[in-house]
């Protein structure tokens, strides 16, 4: 075996209004797996969007590592950046996350289209036309329907080997469109296996000629969109619960729509309309099963006690998983 470890560190940048994933090489000798042991690094954050050429390094904290399944001793390292001073740069979203107990238990229904470099179309697509409507693509089989399986079903087991929480793959209501789910406990863990899972999707479509589009709504017309639905509880939500705990936590986030919405996702405008199983970006509602609320209160809660969970429907596809997760715990602690 090599005595040379490939560590892959991964950040943020600083475009507006949705970042996208970097990464960069660094070579260890004798190296044990730890993020412990991995350096802080730096890298030229004059090149993306977060610093000035005249004053251009920006640091790489690593956070959370995990094996990468690509590589020969190779791992992916998730990484913070940092000011030159060591203090959270100001597109840091996962610094701004009050979840230092791991209370909160995040759980992220990651929607995409896998989209054809060649045609710049969703799989299924035909140039110039369109595939049949909605109604027979959603968790459907056979050639004629699916489109993309070899690749999500690749994705999966990478995720699996890397150690990630990952709960679930099926193709959605949009022909072309699928999904993957993540779990875990604390909003910073969540956060860092959402990403390191989107990187390894990512990664993966350079070798199928694909690309993947978290646009929130890629495709117009009667076309479902993409979200990233947040599954959520805090400790009190799981062991004391109770209905007026439930609605005082909904109420909460109905008062405060702006403050979710500005950190839900680019564009998500031209999803949220009231159709498509979503309720419109400028109104909110709540209810038991109710897949057209802003927030679904699971049938299991009511049935359970009134313990559990919630589930926020407005996050967009292309929204980070860091900023929701600060934004919901904010609003929630805000109740109990």
């Amino acid at each position: 075996m090599s005595e040379h470890s490939k560590l892959e560190y991964i950040w943020l940048d600083g475009y507006e209004p949705t970042q996208n994933m970097r990464s960069k090489t660094m070579v260890r000798k004798n190296f044990g797996g730890t993020v412990e042991e991995c350096p802080v690094w730096m890298f030229d954050g004059s090149s993306t969007r977060q610093a000035d050429g005249s004053a251009s390094d920006c640091l790489l904290q690593p956070v959370n590592i995990f094996p990468d399944p690509q590589r020969i001793n190779g791992y992916l390292v998730m990484c913070e950046v940092m000011n030159p001073d060591g203090t959270p740069h100001v597109s840091n979203g996962r610094a701004t996350i009050d979840d230092d107990d791991n209370d909160f238990w995040f759980g992220y229904e990651q929607e995409y289209f896998i989209m054809d470099v060649a045609t710049q179309l969703p799989l299924g697509f035909p140039v110039g036309g369109y595939p049949g409507p909605q109604g027979l693509y959603y968790c459907s089989v056979g050639g004629k329907n699916t489109h993309g399986r070899s690749l999500v079903e690749e994705h999966a087991d990478l995720c699996l080997q890397a150690g990630i929480n990952f709960e679930g793959i099926n193709q959605e209501v949009a022909c072309g469109q699928w999904e993957f789910q993540i779990f875990a406990k604390g909003a910073k863990q969540a956060g860092d296996e959402l990403w390191v899972a989107r990187y390894m999707l990512d990664r993966l479509t350079e070798s199928y000629g694909y690309y993947i589009e978290y646009h929130p709504k890629p495709i117009k017309g009667d076309w479902n969109g993409s979200g990233m639905h947040a599954n959520f509880s805090n400790g009190v939500m799981r062991e004391k619960g109770g209905r007026e705990l439930f609605d005082n936590i909904c109420e909460a986030f109905g008062q405060n729509i702006d403050k979710h919405m500005s950190v839900y996702g680019a564009h998500n405008e031209e999803r949220l309309t009231g159709l498509h199983e979503t309720q419109s970006i400028d109104q909110f509602s709540y209810g038991v099963s109710d897949r057209g609320a802003s927030i679904r209160v699971p049938a299991s809660v009511p049935n359970d006690g009134w313990v559990g969970r919630l589930e926020d429907r407005r996050p967009a596809s292309n929204g980070d998983p860091y900023k929701i997760g600060a934004v919901i715990i904010s609003t929630t602690k805000s109740v109990c």
